[in-house]
């Protein structure tokens, strides 16, 4: 079976509302890695409205120190990358200090949107992060909006912008869902992958599972494709 990055984690330990130990992260990224995932990107979230970006950085630094001391000399782990899982807020394209926030100190950033009905606004503040910033925009768990807020022209509105489209893996195992999320993947409209995985029970790793569905529905070069854009955010393309 082909892999893929997963590109939505919340697997540092104590950081926010996913892994509680350094003992629990760790068990994450072997489940990862039993997966057959070889690189994880730790996404914590951030919301800029209730915390300041410094403090954030210091506990992430410290969480990434914690688990790296602790996985030292596993050779069986995925690699690990550091990002943030970016909720958007008015005039975030104004904010200088977004790059702060990218995956890897890259071009590309995850930004989680509202629960609520996007504006003609918010989809400028997202073309601004390019225009103004030059950073990218990743659209954390698409999934999450394309039915519950009834946004029918939100699919296409994304793709005319310099965006990518990240897709939890509930997407194509949700029986309700998969049907959307596969024809999305089809026609270029997700770009990448995540589980966004916050422990070992209600909420564990799960690409596997969503990557044999695509295979069966999609074919391996769907897979490929994934891989494509996975390049080219590590490459900064």
């Amino acid at each position: 079976m082909s892999t893929v990055v997963d590109f939505h984690s919340h697997i540092l330990p104590g950081i926010d509302d996913g892994s509680k130990s350094t003992e629990e992260s760790v068990a994450m990224l072997q489940m990862e890695w039993d997966q057959g995932i070889s690189r994880v990107v730790a996404t914590p979230h951030f919301y800029p409205q209730h915390d300041q970006l410094n403090r954030f950085l210091d506990r992430r630094r410290q969480a990434e120190e914690i688990l790296r001391e602790k996985t030292q000399g596993i050779m069986q782990l995925p690699v690990l990358h550091m990002g943030a899982e970016v909720h958007f807020f008015q005039g975030i394209s104004d904010c200088e200090e977004l790059p702060l926030l990218t995956v890897d100190g890259g071009n590309y950033i995850l930004i989680e949107m509202p629960y609520a009905p996007w504006t003609d606004e918010m989809y400028y503040q997202l073309e601004s992060i390019y225009t103004k910033r030059n950073l990218h925009p990743i659209i954390a768990h698409v999934d999450r909006y394309v039915k519950g807020l009834q946004t029918a022209k939100m699919v296409q509105r994304l793709a005319d912008l310099p965006v990518l489209v990240q897709a939890n893996a509930e997407f194509f195992l949700d029986k309700w869902k998969q049907k959307k999320g596969l024809h999305m993947l089809r026609d270029g409209k997700i770009h990448l992958l995540g589980s966004d995985c916050h422990n070992l029970t209600s909420r564990k790793p799960n690409l596997e599972a969503a990557l044999k569905k695509i295979e069966k529905y999609l074919g391996k070069d769907t897979i490929s494709q994934i891989n494509h854009y996975e390049q080219t955010v590590f490459s900064d393309k």
